[in-house]
């Protein structure tokens, strides 16, 4: 395939893991109490921050807050499009207190729209803007309520997607946007239902195993080129260099002890489009 697609810079949010462990137990990953090795996620982290800027990214760190293991799980802090920031109301109680260094972080950085939701929503873990919408993930942690409060807050059609699975928790562990017109998922973590209504709107969208879903290969970042990708995804990237994407691997496995890779740590900013 002629190499063709072109990548857009990207602005990303992400927090230091200098506080990262396993506390508590919130999704299958996570087992309280397994060692961490607080200087290999350190250094992982890093790496995937330094691989972001040689890729001509900006990014952007807000402090991490002692206390606050996940923290460094940046993309379920909010939801930004077009300047305008809806923040997230954990599920989770050992959680809700991240929300306010980061919407302290957004209103300090001069962003005038941040909506605090009233119902349950863990930003991009289960909202993906992909287009012309928003796919927003329910089932394990974000409400169907917080989808209708997203759809009225942007006034973007939000199209509803029930996970099954609950090794893939949140939508960004089963589905990636690759560009503006297609993404790469795992069927078998949605609903009938949900299946159906993505094969409707992806006929040409890259289908992931089991394997490579488990392997965090769909908690990706793609800039519509370059995938920033789990490296033992390995089928998935084959898959994705068929299309003409440049699959880039970046290990960020310490984080898998918490549910967490790639997409997990990173949050984008989506400003106004001049």
């Amino acid at each position: 395939m002629p190499d063709s697609r072109v990548p857009r810079r990207r602005r990303f949010l992400v927090c230091e893991p200098r506080h990262f462990a396993v506390q508590y137990a919130i999704n299958p990953w996570m087992r309280p109490g397994e060692p961490v090795d607080v200087i290999r996620a350190l250094d992982q982290w890093q790496a995937l921050v330094d691989t972001y800027r040689a890729h001509g990214h900006t990014v952007e760190t807000v402090a991490p807050v002692p206390g606050l293991p996940d923290m460094v799980f940046a993309a379920n802090a909010a939801l930004v499009v077009e300047g305008r920031v809806f923040g997230s109301l954990f599920q989770a109680p050992e959680r809700r207190p991240e929300s306010i260094p980061y919407q302290a972080w957004f209103k300090q950085a001069g962003f005038e729209e941040v909506h605090h939701p009233e119902s349950v929503c863990e930003g991009e873990g289960d909202l993906v803007p992909a287009g012309r919408w928003i796919l927003a993930g329910t089932g394990f942690r974000t409400t169907p309520e917080a989808h209708r409060e997203v759809q009225e807050f942007f006034g973007i059609p939000v199209i509803g997607l029930t996970l099954v699975d609950p090794y893939f928790y949140h939508l960004d562990t089963a589905l990636f946007a690759l560009d503006e017109e297609n993404i790469a998922y795992y069927p078998e973590a949605f609903s009938p239902g949900s299946r159906e209504v993505l094969a409707r709107l992806y006929p040409d969208a890259v289908t992931a195993t089991r394997e490579d879903a488990l392997a965090f290969g769909l908690n990706s970042v793609s800039d519509g080129r370059h995938v920033f990708i789990s490296p033992g995804a390995t089928a998935l990237a084959d898959q994705l260099a068929h299309r003409g994407y440049a699959p880039v691997p970046v290990d960020l496995s310490e984080f898998h002890k918490a549910g967490g890779g790639i997409k997990c740590c990173t949050q984008e900013i989506r400003e106004n489009r001049s």
